[in-house]
């Protein structure tokens, strides 16, 4: 890789001038990023530089903004600059920039910033200067600097801090837009499948970072839209029916006639003044009945306004609780917003129409979702409760720490690259407490994903933050970002690998020893270090023997770079495939070698997993020995009467002169009966279904073995006779596949455990082993062999996929 342009300063720079009249403000500070330079950041296709935010505005008719020079880093000088100039990248992550305010007068002057450590830092140094130096450490995007006069502002500047390891516009946008759909994606699919909006209760068990964030954002939107439904709340009409004297009723319906029908002691006879004739006489009644109309604003939609505002203002409070608690500086500013929100919520509970009951049950009418004011708090508060977002613009963040996004950022990324060909059936980053949605990603706390294979059902879990559980370190506490573990069906062991995020880049400058060894980017050796430390220092507990046993079988660093096919030449990469620990590029458009690899390990054999693993010397010879230790003899019954003969007394013989090398006998210590389709087909039960540990074996005269009389011509004949300990029976038999066994034959207890017809038990090279099992994970299996019977098969002719 190139070292940084020689033609670019390497000191520091006046990078921004402003001369207003009352004061003029100078920032100072390196031009550029070297790290930026030699990966070519910041660039459009063309190689050119994108363009950079930068507005500078007066918020008062007290100031006027007389000139502004802008480093310019083409003509490598300050020059002129005017309001909707294009400007380029001169801020950057992991800079200091010194800040200097040169008053004209002596005037109260202040300065101010959302993040409370920025505004520390920029303090009076006399009584005409304000000064300090600006870190931004590994937050980018837009930051605002504002300047006070008595308290009020007058003055604001605005940059866009450029990160120094990844490509702003594309890969920092793109992380932002992905982890944004992976949270939305999660929070809508468990929305889908558990979600009910029916009860409304509240909890304590909520972001209230998250649930502030949003808040201010739309807290001015919701009083607005209270406001709004003062001047015409919803309400319903009542009707009050009362029995009253005739004179004061102002007008008769129905219900008053019903009255007199069922109450005729009310008609008063009166020739004169009577209306009602009854048998010849006229009556008037005495008394009627009154309907009152009156308007009540005690509906469902306003006792959901109320309580909003409620959950709201009790919300407030705990967050105020919780600062007080925390024995940190507070920020007199974020206490002031607090008592602001608090009091504006007071007032509006205090409308009239608001002076209703507790809800106790929401159904989403037609006005919470269309009438004015009602649909505007009902969606702030679906933002509120469910909305999920870190877009910086939307919510106001100035700035994002990029190292911590870039962590959740890979943990979000694994789990949609998993999620594109696997069953996703568990998550507990997105939790519901009956009245909200909330992300519990957070480096504080801890996540897991579960999915399932839908091709043979293995599940597998992610994990964020945390260790599976029974994992730990017995020295000092170990920590890895994220963990996958994978449990084979074939296996009771959990294979588990280890993906560190680290947002840190050696960009290989020429003449660095970084260089001279690996000649281009890559991960920090540091970091590479850690991944042997949690591999070699994370460990478990057997329950039975309680032996430590090391549990993680590869550990990787996931760094930002975007050159896939160059870094395939790097040693951290190659070192992968030789010890299983090294570094894998991981960026939005860079994923292709890290879902390679997941792809790899999901459909390794337990055998192929366990060996990227290193191991003790020796082990390999050891496995060896004990996958092709021809330790199991299968033998074949003659007769359905043999098979039950065995069973009861718990023996097996075959003559001899079957046994070709006598040597076998020595380390023979199972015996497997196979039971023939022409003897066993009517029972159902061709294959082998029945094995056992062999206690003792003799060399005897078939007239000696008692358990079962001798054919005629036999008696003197040599036998070996097997005694058996018990009998099992195996769950699945090995089925026959269109083959049988002669005789006898003789094979591993490691293929008979895990064989699913018997042509498998002929499998005893390693190069037959290491196809039958990578095939076994696609799916069945079929080994051809060069006869029907197995026994007296010589040769394998192909393992392949059965169709």
């Amino acid at each position: 890789m190139a070292s940084p342009h020689s033609g670019f300063p390497n000191e520091s720079v006046e990078l921004l001038y402003v001369e207003t009249n009352l004061f003029n403000l100078y920032i100072k500070g390196k031009p550029f990023h070297p790290t930026v330079e030699t990966l070519h950041l910041h660039r459009t296709n063309e190689k050119a530089w994108v363009a950079a935010g930068l507005q500078v505005s007066a918020t008062s008719p007290s100031l006027k903004i007389e000139a502004i020079s802008l480093f310019n880093p083409e003509l490598k000088e300050l020059a002129i600059w005017q309001m909707g100039e294009q400007s380029l990248p001169i801020f950057f992550e992991t800079q200091s920039y010194e800040l200097v305010v040169e008053k004209k007068e002596e005037i109260a002057l202040s300065f101010h910033h959302d993040n409370v450590f920025l505004r520390q830092a920029v303090k009076p140094l006399g009584k005409m200067i304000l000064a300090g130096i600006l870190q931004f450490q590994n937050e980018v995007g837009l930051t605002e600097l504002e300047f006070r006069l008595n308290g009020n502002p007058i003055f604001q500047l605005q940059l866009e801090i450029f990160p120094a390891k990844i490509d702003y516009k594309h890969d920092y946008q793109m992380i932002l837009r992905d982890v944004n759909q992976q949270i939305y994606n999660l929070s809508f699919d468990f929305l889908r499948k558990t979600y009910n909006l029916t009860g409304l209760k509240g909890t304590g068990n909520q972001s209230l970072t998250e649930f502030f964030t949003i808040l201010q954002h739309i807290f001015g939107q919701l009083v607005n839209a209270v406001e709004r439904i003062k001047l015409a709340p919803h309400s319903k009409l009542e009707c009050e029916k009362r029995m009253v004297d005739v004179a004061k009723v102002k007008k008769a319906g129905r219900e008053s006639l019903t009255l007199l029908t069922k109450r005729p002691h009310l008609l008063v006879p009166d020739e004169k003044l009577g209306f009602i004739p009854v048998k010849d006489k006229m009556f008037y009644p005495s008394h009627a009945v009154e309907t009152k109309r009156q308007v009540n604003y005690d509906t469902i939609e306003n006792r959901f306004v109320r309580w909003v505002l409620l959950r709201i203002y009790n919300k407030l409070n705990d967050l105020k609780k919780r600062l007080s608690e925390k024995k940190r500086q507070q920020d007199p500013l974020l206490t002031k917003r607090l008592g602001f929100m608090q009091t504006q919520l007071q007032r509006l509970l205090k409308f009239d129409f608001l002076d209703v009951g507790e809800i106790n049950q929401l159904s989403v009418s037609l006005v919470l979702q269309m009438a004015p004011g009602y649909r505007e708090v009902y969606r702030n508060y679906l933002m509120l409760m469910k909305g999920l977002s870190i877009q910086s613009d939307l919510f106001r963040l100035s700035m994002k720490d990029l190292a911590q996004l870039y962590e959740y950022w890979c943990f979000l990324k694994i789990h949609e690259l998993l999620g594109r060909k696997y069953e996703l059936l568990q998550q507990d980053i997105i939790k519901v407490y009956h009245t909200g949605l909330f992300v519990t990603l957070d480096k504080s706390q801890q996540a897991k994903m579960v999915y399932r294979n839908p091709k043979n059902g293995e599940k597998f879990t992610l994990y964020y933050n945390s260790l599976p559980k029974g994992d730990h370190s017995e020295t000092l506490g170990q920590k890895p970002d994220n963990v996958l573990t994978l449990k084979k069906n074939d296996s009771a062991v959990e294979y588990k690998y280890i993906f560190d995020a680290k947002y840190r880049l050696n960009p290989a400058y020429e003449g660095t020893s970084y260089h001279r060894k690996y000649r281009i980017p890559g991960p920090e050796e540091e970091d590479i270090n850690t991944m042997h430390r949690y591999r070699d220092a994370i460990v478990y507990t057997d329950i039975k023997s309680r032996e430590l046993e090391r549990s993680m079988f590869g550990a990787y660093v996931l760094f930002p770079y975007h050159n896939e096919e160059e870094y395939r030449n790097h040693q951290f990469y190659k070192s992968i495939e030789l010890i299983n620990v090294g570094a894998f590029p991981f960026l939005p458009n860079s994923t292709k070698l890290m879902e390679d690899f997941l792809d790899e390990i999901i459909l390794d054999s337990p055998e192929k997993a366990y060996e990227r693993s290193i191991r003790p010397r020796g082990t390999k010879e050891y496995y060896r020995n004990l996958m092709t230790g021809k330790n199991v003899l299968v033998g074949s019954l003659r007769e359905v009467s043999q098979l039950e003969d065995a069973l009861r007394y718990k023996f097996y013989h075959v003559p001899l002169e079957n046994i070709s090398d006598h040597s076998l006998l020595t380390q023979l210590e199972y015996i497997a009966l196979y039971q023939s389709r022409n003897q066993f087909h009517g029972q159902g039960e061709a294959g082998v279904n029945w094995y056992g540990k062999v206690a003792d074996w003799k060399v005897l005269r078939r007239k000696e073995i008692l358990e079962r009389p001798a054919r005629y011509g036999s008696e003197e004949k040599l036998y070996v006779k097997f005694t058996v300990q018990e009998w099992f029976k195996r769950e699945k038999p090995i089925v026959p596949g269109g083959r049988g066994i002669y005789s006898l034959l003789y094979t591993s207890k490691y293929m008979f455990d895990r064989a699913f017809e018997i042509a498998e038990l002929k499998l005893n090279t390693d190069e037959d082993l290491v196809t039958w099992r990578e095939q076994r994970r696609i799916g069945a299996v079929k080994v051809e062999l060069n006869h029907n019977q197995v026994d007296l098969a010589s040769k394998i002719i192909g393992i392949h996929l059965r169709e």
